[in-house]
């Protein structure tokens, strides 16, 4: 069964930085793609980044480009987002997912296949 498991959750000031990590287990992690989503309170869950299955190719939101850096090591079956320069705006739960086609567009939450279980980062002003 695949599965999907966030950590790296916590409450931080604004300016400050955190990295969620994300692992995997029960599949060939190497031949997925795989994203990070948020979902603030109210609002719809929203792409954040994306990750080719090599880590050659990554895509972001104009709203955390420069700030958050999506990586992978597929040694460890782990996918991992940097988040620095936080802003109150950030706050969210955050989810990552993996998708098996290599087509499509990565921002679209129905292109993904398994979703983790989310974990929340609050930034404080």
């Amino acid at each position: 069964q695949v599965q999907l498991v966030e950590s790296g959750a916590g409450l931080v000031q604004a300016g400050g930085s955190l990295r969620l990590s994300c692992a995997a287990s029960g599949y060939s992690f190497s031949s997925c793609a795989l994203g990070w989503f948020r979902q603030a309170p109210g609002k719809e869950r929203e792409p954040v980044a994306a990750i080719s299955r090599s880590g050659g190719i990554t895509y972001y939101a104009d709203s955390v480009k420069g700030r958050f850096t999506i990586s992978r090591d597929n040694a460890k079956n782990t996918v991992y987002l940097q988040m620095n320069s936080l802003k109150p705006e950030d706050t969210a739960v955050y989810y990552c997912a993996l998708r098996w086609s290599q087509m499509g567009n990565w921002y679209e939450k129905y292109e993904y296949d398994v979703w983790g279980q989310g974990t929340q980062v609050t930034v404080s002003s």
